[in-house]
């Protein structure tokens, strides 16, 4: 049994509903006491997505992600109430790093995790990123810090289910098919994010201790992922903004 799952409570700390599963489903159903804090509501100010599932506000799509994800606890056992919202708007949490760092502080605090489970600082997603940065600024160092699995750019492709070669060895956690095929109905609780997760094969999944990452600088050579999107928003900018959050 992997460290992650001796811990009394992990608290998992990712930037919008759905990331626990991409990273961590198949774990989270074993896992002996489990907190979930998502930085974002999943929904961005531009309503292209609310409107590309069938409703007409940000608001609407944000109550929409919530109920997915009520779904996809309730299959690892999960009660609703074990998932917190900080409530930062979609796309737009490196604009707020300040507040967001202080409100994890206070959260982490409340809760006392035995052990953080998060995302890498990888150029995936700018929230992603935001994310990183603010666990790392918050966990301390008493505190053991793991990462689970996102997405990033590799070689002009998108590449999912393991992590930039910047750290430690990753740790595979095998998959026995009951955990497969519980994670495979969990994404799709996911119904308005069906279209992304179609990226994202179940596969074990893989844990590792977090690096400690120089966050002035770019995470990997090259255009990162979130630059080829129609964002408007630079790895230069987000570092820029990393460092002004003092």
């Amino acid at each position: 049994m992997h460290e992650i799952e001796q811990a009394r409570h992990v608290v998992i700390v990712v930037a919008h509903p759905d990331d626990e599963v991409i990273g961590a489903g198949a774990l989270l159903g074993h896992l002996r006491g489990v907190t979930i804090l998502h930085v974002t509501d999943g929904s961005p100010r531009d309503p292209a997505d609310a409107l590309r599932a069938g409703l007409a506000t940000r608001e609407e799509y944000a109550g929409a992600r919530r109920r997915e994800l009520k779904c996809a606890l309730r299959l690892a056992g999960i009660a609703p109430q074990r998932a917190i919202q900080l409530g930062f708007m979609d796309q737009e949490t490196m604009l707020q790093l300040p507040r967001l760092c202080a409100s994890l502080a206070e959260q982490l605090a409340i809760l006392g995790p035995d052990l953080i489970l998060t995302q890498p600082y990888e150029g995936g997603h700018p929230d992603h990123d935001s994310t990183a940065f603010a666990v790392h600024r918050c966990a301390g160092h008493a505190t053991p810090l793991f990462e689970m699995t996102s997405y990033h750019a590799r070689d002009g492709a998108l590449e999912t289910g393991v992590f930039l070669p910047n750290g430690e060895a990753a740790f595979v956690r095998p998959l026995p098919p009951e955990d497969a095929l519980r994670k495979k109905r969990m994404l799709d609780c996911y119904r308005s994010q069906a279209h992304v997760l179609q990226d994202f094969a179940v596969v074990p999944e893989q844990f590792r201790r977090a690096p400690p990452y120089n966050f002035a600088h770019p995470p990997h050579a090259g255009m990162l992922h979130y630059e080829r999107l129609p964002w408007g928003l630079t790895g230069e900018r987000w570092r820029e903004l990393a460092a002004s959050c003092r």
